[in-house]
């Protein structure tokens, strides 16, 4: 693993710390009380560094527990944000970062709607923690992501199915800025054991497959991505 730092569990068992708008929490990160727990921790935090592809550990608020240096080189390109780095909460990067639509293909389908779907199905079992209400409030202040939420969000799940929030199994693309990877599709694989599903921890890895020729269609909608006023999922607004 790379150097630690807050966010992450460290080989030498430094504690996570979250974080939110306008710095550190005055509460930390919660983590295992027993020391054969934070044990099993760091022997995984070893056993994720040798996965080749990228592979990320975060609870039912997404915080990022543990990650690997090849999920960190997957966002390496992204830019600073105050509360939506990929090696702090996953979710927050995925509907805010303004860079998150370089690396994660397709976001609006692909990314943004499933992700805000799992998001709903936290809120049903965790509705009155803090970290998702400050979410919550967030994509309430955001008009794009609000409006995805409350009207294109229950429509795409009407269209997908029940299984709207589970990604295990979906094939995303991704644009990795290594090119022998270059633009690319992954294969989401939930592989959570028992240990970390007791310490309500979640892993996830993108198994990334051979790089792919980039369509004209795909060009566009990039660059359409960074004009656009709201999610396509999502009528625009009359004037």
């Amino acid at each position: 693993m790379k150097t630690p730092r807050e966010g992450r569990i460290s080989k030498r068992g430094d504690l996570p710390m979250a974080y939110q708008a306008g710095g550190q929490r005055s509460e930390p990160r919660p983590v295992p009380e027993s020391l054969e727990a934070q044990a099993y921790l760091q022997d995984y935090a070893t056993l994720l560094e040798a996965v080749p592809f990228p592979s990320v550990v975060f609870d039912h608020r997404w915080d990022v527990v543990l990650s690997n240096s090849a999920y960190d080189k997957l966002f390496h390109g992204v830019g600073p944000h105050p509360t939506a780095m990929p090696g702090d909460n996953f979710l927050r990067f995925v509907l805010f970062h303004p860079d998150a639509a370089t690396v994660l293909g397709e976001h609006e389908s692909s990314w943004c709607l499933p992700m805000l779907a799992g998001f709903a199905a936290a809120v049903e079992r965790h509705g009155q923690d803090r970290g998702l209400q400050s979410i919550r409030r967030d994509i309430a202040q955001d008009p794009i992501m609000d409006a995805a939420y409350r009207h294109g969000l229950p429509h795409w799940i009407r269209a997908v199915g029940p299984d709207a929030a589970e990604h295990d199994g979906a094939v995303r693309p991704v644009v990795h800025p290594d090119p022998r990877w270059g633009r690319t599709d992954c294969r989401v694989v939930g592989e959570t054991p028992n240990a970390l599903k007791d310490m309500g921890y979640t892993r996830m890895t993108l198994v990334l497959r051979a790089a792919r020729r980039p369509s004209v269609t795909a060009r566009r909608t990039r660059r359409a991505r960074h004009t656009a006023s709201h999610l396509s999922v999502v009528p625009a607004p009359e004037a």
